[in-house]
C-alpha cells in the first residue's frame, strides 16, 4: 500500500525519514473492524517493535465488553495475557488529516512462541489464503461497499437523517445514480478522495446509490488481504473526513427504517498461479467446473455464514424482500435480484458476485467467510441449482431472519469451522451471543408504541 511487501525494516525507516514522521499510529482490527492500538513517538517505535495489548481486545462486543464463560476463558485466557504486536510494513502509509508528520501501519497478532494469534481477522484471512495457496490458487476480490451521509445525530432515541448539502436542502427523494446529487457534496468528497490518494488507497468510482445520502464506492480488484486492508482504512477516513464536514458517514447494514439498506458485495474469482488463468474458464472460454462447484459453495454455506457476512441484529433489517438487497441464495447471470451474481464479463473476467454481505461486516471476517464457502464448493465438487431467470426476490427466503439463528447455523456447521479455524470461530461465537444477550435487554420503540397500551 504505502510500500512494498518486500521492504525491510531498514527501508521502512528510510520511508519514515523521507517522510519526516514524528508520530506512528499502530493499528489492529478487532472483530467488528474497529482500529484497536495504540500511538508512539517516532523514537519509540524504532526502538521497541513488539509492542503488545491484551488478547482481550480481539474478543469484545461492539459495546465493549467480553464474554463470561469457561469456553471463552479456554481461548482467550482470564489471565489476560499480551499479544505481541508486529508492523506490516506493506500497509504503512501517512494520515492525510494529521497536523502532524504522521504514519499509520497494521499490526499482526503473535503469541509469545511466535505463531499468530488464532482469533485475530488478518490471520482468518491469512488462514484461508493459505489452503488456496497450498492449490496453487490465488483469489482475486472486488469490494463494492455502500455507505449513508446522515446529519449529526447526539441522541441514538432519534432517527437519522440526510445531511444538508450545498444547496443547503437535504435529499427528501431517491436520487438512484444522480451525479447532481454527488455534487451536493463536492468539498466532502474531494477530501475523501486527496486522502485516499495520500494513503494509496486506489478507489475506483463513486456513485450515489438508491437511498437519500447513500453513496457506493468501488475498489479495484487485487489480493484479498491488501482489499480487506484498504477498505479497514478507507472506513477510518471516511468518518474521519464527515466529521470534519459536519455530518456522520455510517455503515449500518439499515440505518434508516424507509431506505434501503447498504451492502459490501465482493466480486470473487480464482486465479491457477502456475499458468495465470482464470480458474472458472476453460481454455475455450466455457464456463468450468471449478466455476459451477464454487458457486455451489456459496449456496451451501452462505446461510451458516450469514453470522460473518451479517453480524449484528441490525443487519438483519437490511435483507427484506424488494428493498434492494438478496433473501436468498440463488444465482443467475446479470440478475441483481439474486445472493450470488455473475456480472456480463469476458470469460477471462469471468467471476462471482456475493450480494449477501452487509457494509456493517469486517472486511477481513467477511472475505475469509466469502472465500471459505467457495472453497469448500470447490474441494466437495458442489453443484449448484438451476440458475434463477426471473426476480429471485419473488422466491423464498433462504438465509436466516436474525443473529439469534445465524449464530446457531454457524455453530452447527463444522466445515467452516475446519477451514475458518476452531478458536476464531469458538470466540466469534460466543462474541456474538453476548451481543443478542445485551439487545435483548433494550426495549425498542416500537415495543413501547403498540404494546403498551393494546396487549
Amino acid at each position: 500500500m504505502g510500500i512494498r511487501e518486500t521492504f525491510s525494516f531498514a527501508e521502512l525507516e528510510g520511508w519514515l525519514n523521507e517522510r519526516r514522521v514524528t508520530e506512528i499510529e499502530c493499528l489492529v482490527p478487532d472483530l467488528t473492524g474497529v482500529a484497536r492500538g495504540k500511538i508512539l513517538p517516532r523514537e519509540k517505535f524504532s526502538e521497541d517493535r513488539g509492542m503488545r495489548l491484551p488478547e482481550v481486545v480481539l474478543g469484545m462486543t461492539v459495546t465493549g465488553n467480553a464474554p463470561e464463560s469457561p469456553e471463552y476463558d479456554a481461548v482467550i485466557s482470564e489471565l489476560d495475557h499480551d499479544m505481541i504486536l508486529r508492523p506490516d510494513a506493506s500497509t504503512v502509509c501517512l494520515v492525510p488529516w494529521a497536523v502532524d508528520p504522521t504514519a499509520q501501519v497494521i499490526h499482526d497478532c503473535f503469541k509469545h512462541d511466535g505463531t499468530l494469534v488464532p482469533y485475530a481477522p488478518r490471520t482468518v484471512l491469512r488462514h484461508v489464503l493459505e489452503l488456496y495457496a497450498k492449490k496453487g490458487l490465488k483469489p482475486v476480490v472486488a469490494p463494492e461497499l455502500e455507505f449513508y451521509l446522515v446529519a449529526q445525530n447526539v441522541d441514538p432515541d432519534l432517527p437519522l437523517k440526510p445531511p444538508i448539502g450545498r444547496s443547503g436542502r437535504a435529499e427528501t427523494s431517491r436520487q438512484h445514480y444522480s451525479i447532481d446529487a454527488v455534487n451536493e457534496f463536492d468539498p466532502l468528497f474531494e477530501d475523501i478522495y486527496d486522502y485516499c490518494n495520500v494513503m494509496d488507497l486506489e478507489v475506483d468510482t463513486l456513485i450515489h446509490e438508491i437511498g437519500a445520502g447513500q453513496m457506493e464506492i468501488n475498489f479495484l480488484h487485487g489480493d484479498p488481504l491488501d482489499l480487506a486492508d484498504k477498505t479497514f482504512f478507507f472506513k477510518r477516513t471516511l468518518r474521519e473526513a464527515a466529521l470534519r464536514h459536519k455530518m456522520y458517514a455510517t455503515f449500518m447494514a439499515k440505518p434508516m427504517a424507509n431506505e434501503p439498506g447498504s451492502a459490501m458485495h465482493i466480486h470473487q474469482s480464482i486465479v491457477d498461479v502456475s499458468t495465470g488463468r482464470n480458474l472458472f474458464t476453460k481454455e475455450d472460454g466455457s464456463e468450468s467446473d471449478a466455476f459451477r462447484h464454487y458457486i455451489g459453495g456459496l449456496q451451501k454455506y452462505l446461510p451458516a455464514s450469514m453470522a460473518f457476512l451479517a453480524p449484528y441484529v441490525n443487519s438483519y433489517r437490511r435483507l427484506v424482500r424488494h428493498t434492494a438487497a438478496p433473501i436468498n441464495i440463488q444465482w443467475g447471470k446479470d440478475n441483481r435480484t439474486v445472493g450470488i451474481r455473475v456480472p456480463e464479463s469476458s470469460p477471462a473476467n469471468r467471476r462471482v458476485e456475493n450480494r449477501v454481505i452487509g457494509a456493517d461486516a469486517n472486511p477481513y471476517v467477511a472475505m475469509a467467510a466469502s472465500l471459505a464457502c467457495g472453497y469448500l464448493g470447490m474441494e466437495e465438487k458442489l453443484e449448484p441449482a438451476p440458475e434463477s431467470t426471473s426476480s429471485a426476490y419473488n422466491s423464498d427466503y433462504q438465509l436466516p431472519r436474525s443473529l439469534s439463528e445465524a449464530i446457531k447455523m454457524m455453530a452447527s456447521t463444522p466445515q467452516l469451522h475446519q477451514v475458518l479455524g476452531k478458536e476464531f470461530c469458538t470466540v466469534y461465537r460466543l462474541v456474538k451471543e453476548a451481543e443478542y444477550e445485551e439487545f435483548m435487554r433494550v426495549i425498542s420503540p416500537w415495543e413501547r408504541e403498540h404494546l403498551l397500551l393494546h396487549v
